[in-house]
Formats: C-alpha cells, sequence, structure tokens
C-alpha cells in the first residue's frame, strides 16, 4: 500500500464505514445492502449530550483534568477509573454499575461524565440524564402519553445510562414513580447504570428503599460514598 493511500485510510475517523455512516453488506445475486454504521448511533448519542450541554468534543470533565487533592477525590477517581477497565467484563452481570455519592462539590459529576466519555470512545452508547431537567420536563408532559413513553424508553433500554445528581431538588411520589420505572427495568435486565448524586447511600435508602437498593445492589462492587465534610469540597478550596 503506497504512502498516499495509507495516508488517506488512517485520516478516516470510522474505518469500518469511511465517514459515509453506511455499511455495504455483500447480498447474493443483489445489491449490496446499505445498513446504518454504528459510528452514526455514536454520533446521534454525542449530539444528545451536546443538547444537555456538555460537549462531548471539548469538555473539561475527563479523567486527565480531574484534580485529586485528598484520600476521597483519590479514591473516586480510581474506583471510576477501575469501573472502565472493568466494564466489558462486567457489563452483563448483576453489579455492572457505579455510583459517586455524597459530599457536593466533590467532583462526582466531573468523574460520572468522564466515564461516559471514556466508554463512548469505546463505541458504547451512554445516555446522560441531567436528572433535575429530564423530570421535570416528564412531569410537565406527563398527560402526553406519546411523549411519555418515548422518553421513558430512550432511559429504560440504551445500551449504559448516566443519571446526574439523582434526586437533586424537591422529590415527590411522582419523581419516586418515574425512577422506580427506569431503574427497574434496567435491574431487571441488567442494563449498566452510572450514577451520581448529593445524598448518602442511607438517604437514598430513606427517599425510596425499592430504587435506593437496587442501585445499590447494581453498583456494588464500584461504590463510593464521599463524607460529608468541608475538606473533601473542591469548590472552597
Amino acid at each position: 500500500m503506497s504512502s498516499e493511500k495509507k495516508l488517506k485510510k488512517a485520516s478516516y475517523k470510522c474505518d469500518k464505514c469511511c465517514d459515509t455512516g453506511w455499511v455495504l453488506i455483500p447480498q447474493e445475486n443483489r445489491q449490496p445492502l446499505a445498513v446504518s454504521c454504528e459510528c452514526r448511533e455514536i454520533e446521534k448519542v454525542k449530539n444528545e449530550w451536546k443538547h444537555s450541554g456538555i460537549n462531548v468534543e471539548m469538555t473539561k470533565h475527563t479523567f486527565a483534568n480531574f484534580k485529586v487533592w485528598n484520600r476521597a477525590s483519590q479514591r473516586a477517581k480510581d474506583t471510576s477509573a477501575a469501573y472502565c477497565t472493568d466494564f466489558d467484563e462486567i457489563r452483563n452481570s448483576r453489579r455492572n454499575s457505579i455510583l459517586l455519592c455524597g459530599q457536593v462539590g466533590s467532583g462526582k459529576t466531573h468523574l460520572s461524565v468522564a466515564i461516559g466519555l471514556n466508554l463512548l470512545k469505546q463505541k458504547i452508547k451512554v445516555v446522560y440524564m441531567p436528572y433535575r431537567d429530564v423530570i421535570t420536563k416528564i412531569k410537565q408532559n406527563i398527560l402526553d402519553q406519546e411523549y411519555y413513553v418515548k422518553t421513558i424508553s430512550k432511559y429504560k433500554l440504551c445500551e449504559v445510562l448516566l443519571i446526574d445528581d439523582l434526586f437533586k431538588g424537591k422529590i415527590n411520589e411522582s419523581d419516586i414513580n418515574i425512577v422506580f420505572e427506569i431503574i427497574n427495568y434496567r435491574y431487571l435486565n441488567f442494563l449498566p447504570i452510572i450514577v451520581s448524586s448529593e445524598f448518602s447511600i442511607e438517604r437514598l435508602l430513606n427517599f425510596d428503599e425499592a430504587v435506593g437498593s437496587r442501585i445499590y445492589e447494581m453498583s456494588k462492587d464500584y461504590v463510593v460514598e464521599i463524607e460529608k465534610d468541608i475538606h473533601n469540597n473542591y469548590r472552597l478550596k
């Protein structure tokens, strides 16, 4: 292969479809069948992240940019990195998820987004769910059955779900019911979740034991609960 051809091949973001978005499947005695490449689905997911306020290509919420300043932050980063390393091995198991909870300002969102970005690079479709925004919109449109089913299904069925700031704000029975529907489906079908929350495990269980216990069981091998302590709040440094 000539140097020019090698350079041209290396310039593709996706070698599978050569950045066309389509893959041709040979058919016996027929024209090849054009099917959508998985890279198109990944780009669609990235655009959804951008619509939610996170530009995947430009965000500073990466492992490389995470500042370790004490033992708690080191443990959170190490556990998050280990989760990414172990993901292929655990993804279909009962304990296939991760929970980062506790002290406000301790980097939970930063690390949960970093995990999501890491998996996206592996072409794993991670859907980002900013909890407060999504729950508010669902409740505002709860009488629109088509909207409700479509939106809930998006979070129930996706490959990996990232719930950022779970139970942020005032919580009522509607919030609990919506979250339970999503979490229970994913629990029953062994679908991974990445969860960040400012609440302790005990508080999550107090909000709703059915929701809290499922999240804990799914995340049991990758739980980081950061103690409520101003020294664990990076924003106050």
